[in-house]
This record gives structure tokens, sequence and C-alpha cells, in this order.
């Protein structure tokens, strides 16, 4: 039996010992898999634990638990958040109902009632897999799917074939609800079915047509309470095209999107990746979206799977992009620049197997000519060295002018596409290891700035905030909040060693609103508050 993971936040520690210690959890069918003291803290741990549900007080110091709540809906919308409090007051009880959360218990609370309440909300969750796995019901959403024509627009749609007013009058003729936003975001998704972890395929992963549908449905639930989109599918994945409008940003979207990832892992036990495209501001221009969604879902090889890939993560910012007509080289540039080299020996054996035709030595030239033009500018988009690319210092036209024989094309070609595989990988660690640099120098100049947010700071490096936490992290082995607290502490201890500033003044100095809680985390860190830390100095 797998356990529904649970995390407890309250300011008392005796509190949490308590309940820890009297609650039967995996009776209840759940596992603790952390607390906190604050909500505060409760939010930089949610992104590690990712508990399925918070047990939290409502009064606490520095984030009480409606903010906490708050947060959580905005960041991780599908965590079920339970409430305990010692005031029954009718205004906190209905912002709590707005909130949408699970349970509002009033204290005291004893063991037979948590453990009643926590039975609950475990056949809640349950109900809800269920629901997504009813392999009947999906059948019938299934056979009411969206009509073929409406689809077919779609895909005309993000491949660039629609003129604008055509354009508008479709949209309303097939009620597609994304007219009149300031721009189009496109996202791409992947569905990939894990691995058995041993307990046998349940009827719903026997039924693997019905697997997309079930993911096609939880995006649909989950996107509809923010955003104004249209979901269909093109060739094997699934394409989104979200309005983005006063009412919503972009990096909610990609929050959301990542959301949706975890989701599909936890509930459908499948894997989706999905690539985000660069934003565009007129619908006859979605092609370009939908080709840069399509470029970052490509990554996936590279970033991993099972979550969200942004182009601007991935690609600078400013590029142009490559458009190539044949078949046979969008697969050579996809396996260059994505890999691995197998994938680049395979494109290039078809490229180079197209000279078994006979035809005249001036086609020959020009095939190859082509094909090498393909690599020039992949060595130029990316400012890669052509020397080094070609491995010789000799004239370019001279090199692929000994190529008689299709052997030689075909040894020319591996060489050179491995030679920039392995230089657009180099270049993407060092893209990392620069980021992480910068994210650096921001934190050292902007480190007393309150507001200095994983947001801020993404919004400055034209990042996504889910990106730039994991490549943080991998990058340095510290969450970006550990880093700024690291940051915030190391320059108060040298502000009390050499200034006789009072520690509120300190605290304000690197960056806490709060002198209280600015003593709470110091004393966390060195084991004394401030103030008996100068004084043992």
């Amino acid at each position: 039996m797998s356990f529904y993971k649970i995390m407890l936040v309250d300011d008392e520690e005796e509190v949490r010992k308590s309940i820890i210690k009297k609650i039967d959890w995996a009776d209840a069918g759940f596992q603790v898999v952390g607390d906190a003291e604050n909500g505060q803290e409760a939010l930089e741990k949610l992104e590690i634990l990712e508990p399925d549900v918070v047990l939290t007080d409502i009064r606490m110091p520095y984030m009480d638990g409606l903010s906490l709540t708050e947060k959580i809906r905005q960041r991780f919308p599908s965590t079920k958040v339970v409430i305990f409090s010692g005031f029954d007051d009718f205004e906190y009880a209905q912002r709590a109902i707005k909130l949408n959360v699970t349970e509002y218990i009033l204290k005291p609370v004893n063991v037979e009632e948590m453990t009643a309440i926590l039975k609950k909300i475990r056949k809640n969750l349950d109900e809800e897999i269920e629901m997504r796995r009813d392999v009947d019901l999906l059948r019938e959403r299934y056979v009411a799917s969206l009509p073929v024509i409406r689809e077919h627009f779609l895909n005309d749609l993000v491949e660039g074939k629609l003129a604008g007013p055509q354009v508008e009058e479709k949209l309303k003729e097939y009620e597609v609800d994304i007219l009149g936003a300031s721009k189009w975001v496109i996202a791409v998704a992947a569905v990939e079915a894990e691995e058995d972890n041993g307990n046998g395929a349940s009827s719903f992963h026997r039924e693997r047509e019905l697997i997309p549908i079930s993911v096609k449905q939880l995006m649909e639930e989950k996107l509809k309470e923010y955003y104004r989109f249209v979901m269909f599918n093109s060739s094997s994945e699934m394409v989104v095209i979200a309005a983005i409008d006063s009412t919503n940003t972009q990096t909610g979207l990609i929050e959301l999107l990542n959301d949706i990832c975890r989701e599909c892992h936890k509930v459908l036990e499948v894997s989706v990746t999905i690539g985000v495209g660069v934003s565009c501001p007129a619908l006859e221009r979605m092609g370009q979206s939908f080709q840069s969604a399509v470029n970052a879902l490509g990554y996936r090889a590279i970033v991993g799977r099972g979550g969200v890939i942004y182009i601007n993560d991935v690609e600078p910012v400013s590029r142009g992009k490559l458009q190539l007509d044949q078949r046979e080289e969008s697969d050579l540039v996809a396996a260059i620049k994505f890999g691995p080299r197998e994938k680049i020996e395979t494109a290039v054996k078809k490229i180079s197997g197209r000279m078994d035709a006979k035809v005249h030595i001036r086609q020959y030239q020009a095939y190859i000519l082509s094909v090498a033009s393909t690599i020039t500018q992949l060595v130029q988009q990316y400012d890669l060295n052509l020397s080094e690319i070609l491995g010789t210092d000799r004239d370019y036209f001279e090199v692929l002018g000994q190529m008689k024989q299709q052997e030689d094309f075909h040894q020319w070609l591996l060489a050179v596409s491995c030679r920039i595989g392995d230089a657009l990988g180099q270049e993407r660690d060092n893209t990392a290891k620069n980021m992480v640099r910068e994210a650096k120098q921001y934190i050292e100049e902007n480190y007393s700035d309150p507001e200095l947010s994983v947001e801020k700071i993404c919004r400055y490096l034209h990042m996504s905030p889910a990106y730039f936490s994991t490549m943080f992290k991998k990058e340095t082995g510290q969450t970006y909040i550990a880093y700024l607290t690291e940051v915030r502490l190391n320059k108060a201890v040298e502000l009390l060693n050499k200034t006789d500033d009072k520690t509120y003044i300190i605290a304000g100095k690197v960056g806490y609103q709060e002198q209280n809680y600015f003593s709470y985390v110091f004393k966390k860190r060195f084991g004394v508050s401030p103030t008996k830390y100068r004084g043992a100095k």
C-alpha cells in the first residue's frame, strides 16, 4: 500500500511532536514527510517534499496559515490544505473557504477526530485517482472528443497556414475562446508511460490508448480555472494555445504546467514533458510559438523528462530560428542539437544514403552543398569555430570538393555533426554555469531587497522559476532560498562585528523587514541570537 505524503506546520514544537506521535499515520493512509515552524519555512520545504496534504495552524509568526494557503494555491494548486485553529472566527473561516481549504478544524482536536478527518481526505484522494482511471468514463470522453474538422483547423493555425481575418472568423465559428488576448503562448505535451513498478499493470494501463485522454482531461481541468485556452492533438503530442491577458501571466502558466506534470506522475503514473514556446503577439504568427515549443520539447533527452521545458531556458532569447524544408535535414539538426550520438548516426545515414540515386555528378555536388549549408548555418548560429568543427584549416570548399564517394561524405558529415553536438553540449554546461554566476552576482548586489524572490531574479535572467531552481540546485548544491539566506546571514555577521548598528537596523540592511524573523533565522543558523552573538565577540 502506498501512502499519501503529509507535512505539519505549527509554531509550537511540542504541538507538532505530539500530533506526530499520537496519530497512527499508516492506519490513516499517510506518511509524515516533514514539518515546519511557520509558513515561511513551510513554503521553502514544499518544493522539495511535494506533500499531498499540508496540515497547518492558522496563527503563526512571520507567515500565518491563511497566507501560506494562499501561496500554496498559487504555486501548488493540487496540494490539499487542512487548517486547524483555536479561534472560532467567522472571518477566518470565510477566508479559508475562498481559498478552497479542504478542512477547517477548531482546536482542540482529539486523536479520533483527527484520524477520521485524515481517512476522509484519503478517501477523497483515492476517489479522485480512481475517477481519473475510470476506463468506462474515459471511453465515453474519447468518443465525445472534438470534431476532426476543428482539430484540423487548429493544426493549420499552429503551423502558420492561415491568414489573420480567416483565423478570427474560424475561432468564433468553432467557439474557441482565445480571442482578445495581449499575446498567446503555445505548449506541446508528450506523454510516456512509466515502467512497471512490479505491482502489475492496472486496468488503466492495460487500456493504453486511454492514457493520453486521461492526461488531456487532467490538463483541461487544471487550466480552465486560470486561463482561456484550447487543447488539441497534433501528430503524437498534445498542443495547448493559452491566451495571456491582464488576469494571468506566462510565468504563472509555466508554474501551473509544472504542477500538472507532477500530478500526472503521481495520479496517472505517466511521465508528461511539456515544451513551452515563445509568446506571439498575433494569431497569424502562431507557427513561431509552436515550432519553438516543439524545439523545447526536443531538449527533454538533455534536460530531463517529466517537467516543463521553456524554450528561453535552453536556447538564447534573441536567437533566430533555423527553418529547413527537408525532413532528413530537420532530423539531422534535431539529432545534433539534442543527441545522443546514435540519433546523429541514424540521421547522417539517411542523408548520405540518398546518394545511392543514379543522378548527374552536378546533382551530387548540389546535394552536398545544401547539406553543408545546413552545417555552416549551425556553426554560425551558435558562433562555433569553423576550423575546429571541420578538423582542418583548409579551405571549406576544397574539403567539399574532394568528396567524390558516398562513404567520404558520410564520414565527413558524421564527424562534423558529432563535433557540433559536443560543442553545443559544452555550451549548455557553460550557459548553466554563467546563469548561476549571474544569479550570485545579482544576489550579492541586491540581497538587501526584502522582495528579492525567485520570480524577481528570473525576470532579470529571462528564465522560468522552475528551471532556474532546478539548475541553481544542480550547480550549487543549495536551493536559491538557502543560498540567499546564507548570503544575508554572512553579511549580518560582518555588520555585527564591524558596526554598532542596532539589530533592527542590521536586519533591514540584509533584507529582513521583521526584526523578529531575522533573529529567528539567525539563531537557527548560529545557535544564538544576534545580540548574544555580538556580546560573545
